[in-house]
């Protein structure tokens, strides 16, 4: 058997173009439920009133079912309508291949990320911000001040402007590319107004 390498995103593109077609509500409300309660029963997976497991035994044996479901199950890909498939080995070479830390932002306001397990005296960083949700372009601004002035957020992700200039930033459009670059700007303007000019977006 071949040397297994992680994926590239021209290999993940391939794999999608070549998979299998399927409906995305067959996926949503038919595939995925259906594999994830054959694993849920397979591994006897039942949590209780408990939301976090925290004993090994329940953490493996969730961990073993996530990893059959994604080789058993794959990606789906919206756009394309295909599903991508991968092999247990693939998956354990991406594994390897996770960067040790991630470092963003400058200056005074840089965050580190770093890899945490259980009961870690690493403090976890803590991303803030209205994370993809529609905003209105008006309020953009004084949204994510909002969010980057509060001292315990550690990193920004931005919202999404829903018009520009009164145009809505429909996909597709150039509209979408102007709301785009209107956010960063909004983004920096807001970072600058908190007095955190480098916080990580």
């Amino acid at each position: 058997m071949a040397a297994t390498r992680a994926l590239t995103v021209c290999d993940t593109y391939d794999r999608f173009v070549k998979g299998k077609k399927v409906d995305e509500a067959e996926w949503d409300y038919t595939i995925i439920p259906q594999n994830a309660t054959e694993l849920k029963n397979k591994y006897k997976l039942d949590f209780g009133k408990t939301f976090i497991p925290e004993d090994n035994k329940t953490k493996n044996d969730l961990f073993q079912a996530g990893l059959e479901m994604l080789v058993n199950t794959g990606f789906y890909n919206m756009d394309l309508k295909k599903v991508m498939h991968v092999t247990e080995e693939e998956v354990w070479e991406g594994i390897k291949k996770t960067p040790t830390k991630l470092i963003l932002g400058e200056g005074r306001d840089i965050a580190r990320f770093y890899p945490r397990h259980g009961n870690s005296p690493v403090k976890p960083i803590i991303q803030g911000g209205p994370t993809g949700s529609p905003i209105s372009e008006d309020v953009f601004v004084q949204v994510m001040q909002s969010y980057a002035q509060e001292g315990v957020v550690d990193d920004l992700v931005d919202g999404v402007m829903t018009t520009i200039e009164g145009h809505p930033a429909k996909a597709g459009t150039p509209y979408e590319i102007r709301a785009t670059m209107a956010e960063l700007r909004a983004t920096k303007e807001a970072r600058e107004r908190a007095g955190r000019p480098g916080l990580g977006v």
